[in-house]
């Protein structure tokens, strides 16, 4: 391996750059929660959230390079094939680009973007060794769904006319992605020594209550109920009866499917890291924890496209889960932890 090649494959693990397609389904979840499309203005949120994720990366290897020298030697810090500056620097850089990136979607967004830096370089420098380390791990990730809402919200200004605003549509899926972080969190703590059958259990469990309420569809924010608002007399007339013949019976057929590629979803979501987690309570090895470790994030995209679908976008649905194979090869390269 030439001197270059080398040095891309430790900055490659230093970013855990296979976990990066678990990201940008955040802000499409978000943006779908609201029931929006995604525009400009969340493709600025996506970019601005891998940016964070990457800095979040790399500040964590370096405020663990200790530990690391003798739990992790072969991390890319402690070998010595990254130095500490190095990875301190770039977290910083990252920070700053992201924070940038969401600027450019409005200062709603950067102020989102900027409670997310907050909680991801609390968590690496002072709370990820205490008690707080997964509320602050499940923080972090509600905020990148939150951003994506902001964000896309920010972009289409006409959104913030429904009964219901588009930030209180998200907070239900916001608050299911967080709770499967805290479930993944509370593992990785002990991915280096191992030693704990109680905690692998209580997040298949955890995994199992949150894939049961994501199968379950509800309907999309924004929608004004019928009879309402300036469309309910452009129902009537001489056009309704053409528009209701073409375009009601589709319209049926999709409302009948959307609930079972939601529970066909919610369902992948929860087989993904459901053999793992087993496997770690059976034998609560290092090597099996870290394993249920990253099937639980990579368990995220069909979690990200379940919540999109039961907020009635299929599309978008499709879009994240479409992610999937992406992570799964980078995950053969690189470990997602």
């Amino acid at each position: 391996m030439s001197r270059a090649r080398g040095r891309a494959a430790a900055w490659a693990e230093l970013l855990r750059v296979s976990a990066l397609a678990t990201v940008p389904g955040d802000a499409l979840a978000g943006a779908a929660a609201a029931g929006l499309r995604p525009n400009r203005s969340t493709l600025l949120a996506i970019g601005s959230s891998l940016c964070l994720y990457e800095a979040g990366m790399a500040l964590n290897d370096w405020a663990d390079r200790e530990e690391d020298a003798v739990d992790r030697p072969h991390r890319p810090v402690p070998s010595g094939r990254v130095t500490p500056r190095a990875a301190l620097a770039a977290s910083a850089a990252l920070t700053a680009a992201g924070l940038t990136l969401a600027a450019r979607a409005g200062r709603p967004t950067l102020a989102t973007a900027t409670a997310l830096a907050a909680t991801v370089w609390s968590y690496d420098l002072r709370l990820k060794h205490t008690p707080a380390a997964p509320a602050t791990m499940a923080t972090a990730r509600a905020l990148n769904l939150l951003l994506g809402t902001i964000a896309t919200t920010t972009g289409c200004p006409a959104a913030r006319r429904g009964d219901r605003p588009p930030l209180a549509a998200a907070l239900p899926s916001a608050a299911l992605l967080g709770a499967h972080i805290y479930a993944v969190t509370s593992v990785s703590r002990h991915e280096a020594q191992g030693g704990s059958t109680r905690t692998p259990l209580l997040a298949l469990a955890t995994t199992t209550a949150l894939a049961a309420v994501a199968s379950r569809p509800r309907a999309p924010a924004g929608s004004a109920p019928a009879g309402r608002g300036a469309a309910a007399p452009a129902g009537r007339g001489a056009a309704a009866p053409a528009g209701r013949g073409a375009a009601a019976p589709a319209r049926r057929g999709a409302a009948a499917i959307a609930p079972l590629v939601t529970a066909a979803l919610a369902a992948a979501y929860a087989r993904t890291p459901a053999v793992p987690l087993l496997h770690a309570a059976l034998n609560p090895s290092p090597p099996l924890t870290q394993r249920s470790v990253g099937a639980g994030i990579r368990a995220l995209i069909p979690l990200q496209a379940a919540l999109a679908s039961r907020a009635g976008a299929p599309g978008t649905a499709l879009l994240v889960l479409g992610l999937a194979p992406l992570a799964r090869a980078l995950a053969r390269k690189v470990s997602p932890t």
